[in-house]
């Protein structure tokens, strides 16, 4: 039996539905459904030294950019791994930064440790 092109097509796009949700999680590196359970803040702020810094979704250049933070902006540090440094992403952000992308419940972001300097270290406890 020879499959027609409509069977074909239908079977692309079902596919594609099917396969392009899980595409799209695995590039966000793997924030998705719980993105909005961050870590909580460690006591550590950054600031942007840069003109504009991209926030990533994740941990890599690979990752969607989600805002452009502006030169200036201070954020919480949440996490490190890495040469990346995840932090916590305010409503005001959208304000003073330029939104590339913003997905429903994102409250943090990763940007890449070279774009930013330390404000305030974490109070480390002896």
């Amino acid at each position: 039996m020879r499959a027609t092109p409509r069977v074909l097509s239908i079977c692309s796009v079902l596919f594609l539905l099917v396969a392009a949700p899980l595409g799209a999680e695995q590039q966000r590196g793997g924030q998705g459904a719980g993105a909005s359970a961050a870590p909580k803040p460690t006591g550590e702020i950054v600031r942007v030294k840069a003109g504009h810094a991209n926030i990533h979704t994740g941990p890599t250049s690979g990752n969607e950019v989600l805002v452009l933070a502006a030169k200036g902006s201070m954020l919480p540090v949440l996490a490190r791994r890495g040469e990346w440094i995840q932090v916590g992403l305010s409503p005001e952000l959208r304000k003073t930064g330029m939104v590339m992308r913003w997905y429903k419940n994102e409250n943090n972001g990763w940007i890449h440790d070279s774009m930013i300097d330390v404000v305030k270290p974490v109070d480390k406890k002896e």
